[in-house]
């Protein structure tokens, strides 16, 4: 229970900030590639996918593809609802090319982040788009990756840590 409600705190001191630096800036910054991000650090924090190279790389590379998929699909200033309709073809098209090269990306750099294919797919349907949204999303990862691991390798916590991703073979 203890280690529940910590990893509980992390996650939510985290998207907080994001969520700070977003009133801060006037930008949208929490989208719903934040919560899995926290969730990595805060409950998992020894793991290889919460380690704060992959989650930078993983992003990175995920923002990259996205954007890239997105202009090569000529979405570029597409604005889609999501509330309203799903992606059309070319939006779908361009969130299977971004997720692949996210996926191949980080294999070849061993940098395994799964909360990165959430922000290629944000960024390929143009839901966390070019300016503003994609500015919001940048901030608000921005905001997790610097709080979450600080967080989440507190001491005390970090044995427990240890003990599970020994059980699950994430060391």
């Amino acid at each position: 229970m203890a280690i529940g409600a910590r990893s509980a705190l992390v996650a939510i001191a985290a998207i907080a900030a994001a969520g700070a630096v977003g009133g801060a800036t006037d930008l949208p910054a929490i989208s719903a590639t934040l919560g899995p991000t926290a969730y990595v650090f805060a409950a998992h924090p020894a793991t290889t996918t919460a380690r704060l190279r992959n989650a930078l790389l993983g992003h990175g590379v995920a923002v990259s593809a996205g954007l890239g998929c997105l202009a090569a699909s000529g979405q570029w200033g597409a604005r889609p609802d999501p509330l309203l309709h799903g992606p059309g073809l070319a939006q779908a098209a361009a969130a299977a090319c971004a997720l692949g090269a996210t996926l191949v990306a980080l294999e070849l750099l061993d940098a395994h982040h799964a909360p990165a294919a959430a922000t290629a797919l944000l960024v390929a349907t143009g839901v966390c788009g070019p300016m503003r949204p994609l500015g919001g999303l940048l901030v608000g990862l921005a905001a997790v990756l610097l709080v979450g691991p600080l967080l989440a390798r507190l001491p005390w916590r970090r044995a427990a840590a240890v003990r599970r991703a020994a059980r699950s073979g994430d060391l």
